[in-house]
């Protein structure tokens, strides 16, 4: 058709309304977004951590960003279900692409992904990180806190990760030990969703086990979580591992017993009342997926969260 536009990542002249591209072609961005290192004008921002040297099963993680993006273009130009609402009509967002990590140098990486984190986060947008494994919330938990404070974490996951932690591991199970000693999360305000393996310590944080949520609606498990976090900034992380195998298999660690995706995500829509400054979905694994089963379930995690956000600036600006 002349006149159309497509390539909508490359091409866009703004950073809110629809593309036009076909979901099945076009330069790949998260849901589209316009594939730019400008950040200014970002209201949110759609950042990839392709990180999986630390993980303790299967690799592949590192893949997770590319495939989630991907999945994510099946999302149309429709107001998206369950918001209702065109959720780029005034919210505006960018995909800024992928960190910077050298791969041979290990010891820099943390520091790396909280440099690269701060940066964005400093202006005031809203970082939505796509993973890579579990590791990378640490030091995205830490640029964080430098600019909120102490965090209250919701953790949607099969594991714990409070193993120990001699503060030089590269580790994607033991973050919460880090997070916990060193300040960043506040662990009377934090919560843990789904777990179904057990760990040497809970530190103190509130746990809904696998067989919990078994029992609970979505609305009962999301008033566990608003009841523990309350009105403190809060960051959530998602471990795709949350979910059950037969929703997610496309993962490093998968552990059976676990929630559908229609359940988490039901959850996740009633999230709104909090303070969220920060999200993150992570260890989505692609050389262990079939039919994009993970990464779809990994792309509408994501895109919930940015949902809540448009709604949230809507309701600011009345």
């Amino acid at each position: 058709m002349v006149g159309k536009r497509t390539d909508n990542a490359i091409t866009a002249t703004t950073l809110t309304g629809a593309s036009e591209d076909p979901t099945y072609a076009g330069v790949t961005s998260f849901m589209r977004r316009k594939l730019t290192k400008q950040i200014d004008d970002a209201n949110v921002i759609v950042w990839g951590i392709p990180l999986d040297v630390t993980v303790t099963n299967r690799p592949g993680a590192r893949f997770g960003p590319q495939a989630i993006r991907r999945a994510s273009a099946i999302f149309d130009n429709d107001p998206q279900y369950p918001f209702s609402i065109d959720l780029f009509e005034e919210m505006a967002v960018i995909d800024y692409g992928d960190c910077a990590l050298d791969l041979g140098r290990p010891w820099e990486i943390e520091q790396a992904i909280e440099q690269q984190a701060t940066h964005l986060i400093e202006g005031g947008a809203f970082l939505l990180s796509l993973g890579g494994d579990h590791y990378v919330t640490w030091p995205l938990l830490k640029a964080h806190a430098e600019q909120y404070g102490p965090l209250a974490l919701i953790q949607f996951d099969a594991h714990q990760d409070t193993w120990p932690d001699d503060g030089e591991r590269i580790d994607h199970g033991s973050f919460i030990t880090r997070a916990v000693r060193d300040g960043i999360i506040d662990p009377a305000s934090s919560i843990q969703i789904g777990i179904r393996t057990i760990a040497p310590e809970d530190y103190g944080i509130e746990i809904l086990f696998g067989d919990d949520i078994e029992e609970m609606s979505a609305a009962s498990i999301a008033d566990a979580i608003s009841g523990r976090v309350g009105s403190a900034p809060c960051y959530v992380t998602f471990d795709i591992d949350c979910l059950d195998p037969a929703y997610a298999p496309g993962t490093g660690t998968p552990v059976s017993g676990g929630p559908s995706s229609a359940k988490m995500l039901s959850v996740i829509r009633r999230l709104g009342v909090l303070d969220i400054k920060g999200a993150d979905v992570v260890e989505v694994s692609p050389p262990y997926d079939h039919a994009d089963i993970t990464a779809i379930a990994g792309s509408t995690i994501a895109m919930y969260m940015l949902g809540l956000q448009a709604e949230r600036l809507a309701n600011e600006g009345r």
